[in-house]
């Protein structure tokens, strides 16, 4: 399915990464804010193609253009006894303290709630955890 969506002028470039913070209150009774608000919050975009629409923009100074965007798999860290290449988890933060570990920002992603679901794409590694879990770094969507 592609998915289309209107971003900033200067930042529709195929390849441009971006991370979705939801919609702007400035927005509501704009007559395009469903196709700006069609993404997820707190997941990343990568631009994969640029549409020959553009529209002015009260937010955006040089106007918006649709693009065509794909969801950038996400990396997590997650206990190895679930880092199963297909599974589908309920995502937990790790219960540990170690904020100076290597690994603490994939074992507590920014924009990742706790009981958030995930998909599972892809196991990267085995993981050592500061806190002494079995651990591991998965790719998931």
């Amino acid at each position: 399915m592609v998915l289309v969506t209107l971003i900033g002028e200067s930042q529709a470039r195929i390849g441009n990464r971006f991370y979705y913070l939801g919609p702007s209150l400035e927005c509501r009774e704009c007559r395009f804010k469903n196709v700006c608000f069609n993404l997820e919050v707190g997941r990343m975009y990568e631009v994969t193609e640029l549409r020959d629409v553009h529209h002015e923009c009260e937010m955006h100074e040089s106007g918006v253009r649709a693009v065509v965007v794909v969801k950038v798999p996400m990396r997590v860290c997650v206990e190895r006894k679930y880092a199963i290449d297909g599974s589908r988890i309920t995502f937990e933060h790790a219960k540990c303290s170690e904020v100076g570990c290597t690994n603490w920002g994939l074992c507590h992603p920014f924009f990742v709630k706790d009981g958030d679901k995930l998909s599972i794409v892809e196991i990267l590694e085995n993981t050592e955890c500061s806190a002494g879990e079995k651990r591991t770094i998965v790719r998931t969507e």
